[in-house]
């Protein structure tokens, strides 16, 4: 697809076709500080590209517009498609960002905003485990965290900002660790009311809603009552309730219900996580599912769902084992896999999950213990027959070594399912990725690509080279949507007085370089970032600037008078 295709054809413009005028805000100094010239213009709402100006006072837009007057600073983007910066509703970069603040595989994608706290993990911890992750960031990365709880990660964030823009939801596991521990079992009443009001106490701090990661521990063991009542506490928020769901394969649609049910019990809004169908004899679900969600927004709930660009997921080695093996911690879940009455069954689950993606080549290991880091990168399959072992084996001695901490990538899902899911009206696009960077400390293993590619590959990949979505709904689905979703006010969109997060690229170069064989690369047409009226990205570099900013959602506004 060429840029004339999607490109405005000519240049006679109406402010109108922008939901702005001319000027609304009167420069300091008497001119804009920064000018954006000659671009087509997208400006969130799913509408078509425009020939028109930007102008940035400050960190907010003050003019859009033809022929504006000259700024202090004025960039010439023709040929270029300027954009709302990108917001990821569905990120990982969490404490990423104090190691990596410069966010070098978020700000060269686009992205503007993080939503991190996702799939039930977030900054929330008790004494014991507070200072042990403190002891850990120090020995990894020579600093200390010094918090506990969403207010100091927020205020952190204001202390030393990133270059990226951050909300973070409040994770269910995270609160059923810290009230319930690892157990597998019902929380009592006492345990409910306590973990009710760590929610609320996390909306008051600014989080923008609940996540729950049901394939994980401890946020599996939960029932489907103390989800409800703990989404319940979302009620005069706003904010929705969101879900890894407790399986995505077999048992895709009985989860999507539950996840539907929290919802409608609870009266709040539902953001399906990364919403796919796992191994071939599933894909026929995606449409299922698909229809089921439509249903269920024609009969008045507010449910929406995103996706990740890319075939492949990617998880822990340990997800290949049910979430009861899991029960009580690693030492307990390591017990089961090494020795006793357990082992045999769990070793037939883990085939099972195998064959459910293909074979062992379809698992490839991202992350491993120090005393296995010849596996990273590599297929299970491929890697156990050049090392004369049985894969299975290979898992149990990578998870011993690794103390259950190993990653892996899944090659699970279906390329048609997974345009057909992107385009979806009620899709929005994640990354389900986290922060990192070709150099430093966090340069090592093999990450997804996801964590570099998401949006430009969105951009190129489905836009440009498959047609699966257009342009415009393409950087809808990226922009305004999960701005409204997540209530973040003048985010977003291109309008006079909407806060200056922009990206510039150019329709007909942008792609992800990422590959799974070689995960940390640059992706491409990328031309400029804009980050709060921060020039953060120009030219393919990095400026250093670190305008990044901790959004705090509309609780923590409110109580503090904003």
């Amino acid at each position: 697809m060429r840029r004339r295709r999607f490109l405005v054809a000519g240049g006679s413009v109406t402010l109108a076709g922008l939901g702005a005028p001319a000027l609304l805000l009167t420069p300091r100094t008497g001119r804009a500080d920064l000018v954006f010239r000659g671009a087509t213009v997208f400006d969130g709402t799913g509408a078509p590209g425009r020939l028109v100006d930007v102008a940035v006072e400050g960190d907010r837009i003050s003019a859009v517009g033809s022929d504006l007057p000259a700024g202090l600073a004025e960039h010439d983007l023709r040929g270029l498609a300027l954009a709302p910066g990108f917001i990821d509703i569905h990120s990982h970069s969490d404490l990423s960002l104090l190691v990596e603040p410069r966010a070098e595989s978020r700000i060269r994608q686009g992205v503007t905003t993080d939503v991190t706290g996702q799939d039930g993990s977030s900054v929330l911890w008790g004494e014991a485990e507070a200072l042990e992750r403190d002891a850990s960031y120090r020995e990894r990365y020579g600093e200390g965290l010094g918090f506990r709880d969403l207010d100091g990660f927020f205020r952190r964030l204001d202390r030393t900002p990133a270059t990226i823009n951050l909300a973070s939801m409040v994770g269910h596991g995270s609160i059923r660790r810290l009230v319930v521990g690892m157990a597998d079992r019902p929380a009592t009443e006492i345990e409910l009311d306590r973990m009710r009001a760590l929610v609320r106490a996390a909306l008051a701090q600014g989080a923008v809603g609940l996540s729950s990661g049901l394939e994980y521990t401890p946020g599996g063991f939960a029932s489907r009552d103390e989800l409800v009542a703990l989404a319940w506490e979302l009620r005069d928020s706003g904010y929705p309730y969101a879900s890894h769901m407790r399986n995505e394969d077999d048992d895709l649609l009985g989860a999507l219900e539950e996840c539907l049910h929290v919802g409608w019990s609870a009266g709040v809004p539902v953001q399906v996580s990364h919403l796919k169908a796992q191994g071939r004899r599933n894909y026929w679900k995606a449409d299922a599912a698909l229809a089921v969600i439509e249903s269920a927004r024609a009969a008045g709930l507010d449910v929406d769902f995103d996706r990740y660009p890319y075939v492949a997921y990617a998880t822990g080695l340990s997800n290949l084992f049910p979430s009861s093996a899991r029960a009580g911690g690693t030492a307990a879940f390591l017990g089961r896999l090494t020795g006793g009455d357990a082992a045999a069954g769990l070793e037939f689950a883990a085939r099972a999950k195998v064959a459910l993606l293909g074979d062992w080549d379809a698992v490839q290991i991202t992350s491993t213990g120090p005393g296995t880091t010849w596996a990273r990168g590599r297929r299970l399959g491929e890697l156990a027959s050049e090392r004369g072992t049985d894969p299975y084996t290979l898992v149990v001695d990578l998870l011993v070594d690794g103390r259950g901490s190993v990653g892996m990538i899944g090659y699970g899902m279906g390329q048609e399912n997974t345009a057909r899911i992107l385009a979806h009206p009620l899709a929005m696009v994640c990354s389900d990725g986290g922060a990192y960077a070709p150099y430093g400390p966090l340069s090592g293993g093999r990450p997804h690509p996801r964590a570099y590619g998401s949006f430009p590959r969105l951009l190129g990949y489905y836009v440009r080279d498959t047609g699966a979505l257009s342009l415009e709904q393409a950087i809808h689905k990226i922009t305004e949507r999960p701005a409204r979703k997540l209530r973040m006010r003048d985010r977003g969109v291109v309008r006079v007085g909407a806060f200056a997060d922009l990206v510039a690229f150019d329709p007909d170069r942008v792609r992800d370089g990422a590959t799974f064989d070689d995960p940390h690369r640059y992706p491409e047409g990328i031309a400029l970032v804009v980050v709060n009226g921060r020039v953060t990205l120009r030219d393919g570099s990095h400026t250093g600037a670190r305008a990044g900013r901790a959004l705090r959602g509309g609780a923590y506004a409110q109580r503090a008078g904003e």
